[in-house]
């Protein structure tokens, strides 16, 4: 699939310094896979289709690392969601699966499909307790969301397919059936560089975009939402959900070293990107958040103890300090605000279920409003 327009293309000035590829792959380790089913037409036969979801698998340290713990934290803005795992996550700050998102009723299928992908490959690890992050948001617009489309075999598969370098962005995998500010929304991705004396570090933000009614929306403090409202069908027709309903989910990956809490402070930063395009949080959406560094490999580990410890049993991190905090801060922010543009951007016209259709951003009339600005 060739990579679809992305923000930066269409002339939108955004701040900051990307990485080679503008998303969350810039972290170095970090893989991310897809599987995306599209098929039928017409109307709503559940169980039958149409179908419009699918699976989106992040890979902190790729598939050889799964296994090795990353330092985590996870914040909710809004817990109308699904983010699987983040008990433990509090717990320990350790993240050490794949994180899954799909859509709200494929949490478990993809749950069970972590499962029995890390049974095959990492045996020893499945021999003592496994607690997969799987994330969702809502594709029932598009989507035969109550039929059994996502089976574990597709959750498998992402994590199979998963891959460093550029990300495809838009309707692909989890994202496949999502709409963003009433427009095709889905999935997206971007990054910023952030120097420490000699040393460079890499922020990434990877969204699965389906949140924000049209009004809100605003690219780069232009509101533009009200004078793109000509083709609305989401929030015109006689539909069971209100405007701004539908929930994010955004993944922050980072090389830079970082202790557990200071992962959950940079989930914290999230909203703030988000608000940058101009939502103000609906109650009907759930809003989940995680971040993980992959310095410090195996540092987490948790693991059922054999023997007695020896002399030199102890874990160490190391860590930026924290009041060095703020360029990563700042990285996250600026990140997510494109991210969620790209997926804006990425995304294409679908008609999915009952012939619901979910318009594309149109780029002509998005420039020319920012150019009168």
């Amino acid at each position: 699939m060739s990579q679809p327009v992305r923000a930066r293309d269409l002339g939108i000035d955004l701040p900051g310094n990307t990485g080679p590829h503008n998303g969350i792959t810039d972290v170095p380790g970090v893989e991310v896979g897809y599987t995306t089913l599209i098929e039928g037409d017409g109307p709503l036969r559940t169980g039958s289709g149409p179908v419009r979801t699918g699976v989106t698998a992040l890979l902190p340290r790729g598939r050889e690392g799964v296994g090795t713990a990353c330092a985590a934290g996870w914040y909710s803005l809004n817990g109308n969601g699904e983010m699987t795992g983040t008990t433990w996550l509090s717990e320990t700050g350790s993240l050490d699966t794949p994180v899954l998102i799909t859509n709200t009723h494929a949490v478990g299928p993809c749950h069970r499909g972590v499962i029995d992908w890390i049974v095959e490959h990492k045996p020893a690890m499945a021999a003592e307790w496994l607690l997969p992050v799987v994330a969702e948001t809502w594709d029932g617009y598009l989507n035969d969301i109550n039929g059994p489309h996502v089976r574990p075999e597709h959750a498998v598969q992402a994590i199979e397919t998963a891959a460093p370098g550029p990300i495809v962005e838009g309707s692909v995998g989890g994202g496949t059936g999502m709409n963003c500010y009433a427009f095709k929304g889905g999935s997206g991705t971007a990054s910023r560089t952030v120097r420490y004396g000699q040393h460079s570090y890499t922020v990434g933000a990877f969204v699965q975009a389906n949140f924000g009614s049209r009004r809100e929306l605003t690219v780069t403090g232009t509101p533009v939402g009200n004078a793109l409202a000509v083709d609305n069908p989401m929030e015109e027709m006689d539909w069971a959900t209100p405007p701004g309903a539908g929930s994010v989910i955004v993944i922050l990956g980072t090389d830079a070293p970082l202790l557990p809490n200071q992962c959950t402070a940079l989930a914290r930063r999230v909203p703030l990107g988000l608000a940058r395009t101009g939502t103000t949080g609906s109650h009907f959406s759930g809003d989940v958040f995680l971040a993980f560094s992959t310095a410090n490999a195996g540092a987490l580990n948790s693991s059922f103890p054999r023997g007695e410890p020896g002399a030199g049993d102890y874990d160490v991190l190391r860590f930026i300090p924290w009041g060095r905090m703020d360029p990563y801060y700042r990285a996250v922010v600026e990140a997510v605000e494109e991210a969620v543009l790209n997926a804006l951007v990425a995304g294409r016209t679908m008609v999915g279920r009952d012939d619901h259709r979910s318009p594309g951003l149109p780029h002509d009339d998005l420039v020319r409003l920012l150019r009168r600005q």
